[in-house]
């Protein structure tokens, strides 16, 4: 039985024709709600992380705006303590990896672990959720990227410039194939455990990998992404491919895969939908910061998204990034609101 309010993000996804379209937003769940902020007053991030009945809360509390899909609450660093690299979020810096990865040596003491046994709470939060969801939304399931977690992994926390990170890539290139190696099997595993907890999709979240040329993308990065997206796809589950910048590497992530490709803001969403071939579904790309806008202005802007999409099956309406805390609740509703108002033309004949 078709229910289109449970299943239109999967069938987005999947290309096939929607109701409306499918709504969901990156970091949808987060301080910018209330709800989160008197969570976090009691309890850290990473207690949140690994306690599956509070992730379980905080993936819930967005669904209230009535966004299509779930998004598990995680982080995309939490495989690196397991992986031998402890780090903690530092108030007003963000993650802070305590031993930086930075020589050969480094590289070789880190371990390529069991899903199962080092983020074993992360698959019993997928469980419970999908338990508490019983058919109401599809849950989404992610990991960071190959080149975004190995990149925090050289720098030890965030950076402007991935100074360090191209040095090593480029100084020496049999580490940095050795490193890329063990974070894409943890990755691919990770991301595979997740769909067999009950992840209904799951995101590849490269966000800092717009920060390389093609070329390098190309030698050093495209490999490792390929291997982990053809993977997953395997399972049957849609695999969202999502990087931010990325408007010279749009044809490079196509060919490493993903059933839907993530755009950011940079680039209409007609142009990158050309450029990515209309046989893939596409995400985006409203700038995060047009919900701090007043509410008519970005109303009026998701709709010039929309109306790029043209009508065509397969595409997903999200940001080009995560909400950002400052973001007022009622902005983010009413772009929902709206989207799943408005109404779509017809679907062109290619």
């Amino acid at each position: 039985m078709y229910r289109p309010m449970w299943d239109r993000f999967l069938r987005a996804c999947r290309r096939e024709p929607t109701d409306t379209t499918p709504v969901w937003f990156m970091r949808q769940a987060g301080r910018y709600m209330a709800e989160y902020r008197a969570l976090r007053a009691k309890h850290s991030m990473l207690e949140i992380c690994k306690t599956p009945e509070l992730a379980l809360e905080v993936t819930l509390q967005p669904l209230r705006l009535g966004v299509d899909a779930a998004i598990l609450f995680a982080d995309i660093l939490l495989p690196l303590e397991p992986m031998g690299a402890p780090f903690e979020f530092a108030k007003g810096e963000g993650p802070v990896i305590h031993q930086p990865v930075r020589s050969r040596a480094d590289i070789e003491r880190l371990r390529v672990f069991e899903p199962r046994e080092g983020l074993g709470y992360v698959l019993d939060a997928i469980r419970l959720i999908r338990r508490e969801l019983d058919g109401k939304k599809p849950l989404i399931g992610f990991a960071g990227a190959p080149f975004t977690v190995a990149s925090y992994l050289i720098e030890g926390g965030k950076s402007s410039s991935y100074r360090l990170t191209k040095e090593l890539m480029w100084r020496d290139p049999d580490s940095w194939k050795l490193l890329m190696t063990k974070v894409s099997e943890v990755v691919r595993t990770f991301l595979r455990a997740q769909v067999e907890a009950g992840a209904q999709a799951v995101q590849l979240f490269d966000s800092w990998v717009g920060s390389l040329a093609p070329e390098d993308y190309r030698e050093h990065v495209q490999p490792y992404v390929a291997h982990i997206l053809q993977d997953l796809e395997k399972t049957g589950v849609p695999v969202i491919h999502f990087g931010t910048d990325t408007t010279s590497l749009l044809e490079l992530q196509r060919e490493a895969g993903g059933t839907v490709l993530g755009v950011d803001w940079r680039l209409p969403l007609d142009v990158a939908w050309q450029r990515i071939g209309y046989d893939r579904a596409v995400q985006g790309n409203l700038d995060p910061l047009l919900l701090c806008a007043p509410k008519e202005v970005a109303i009026a802007r998701a709709h010039r998204v929309l109306e790029r999409a043209a009508g065509r099956p397969g595409h997903i309406f999200n940001l080009g990034h995560g909400i950002i805390p400052e973001t007022p609740v009622e902005t983010v509703q009413a772009v929902i609101e709206a989207v799943h108002a408005y109404a779509r033309p017809p679907a062109p004949t290619e």
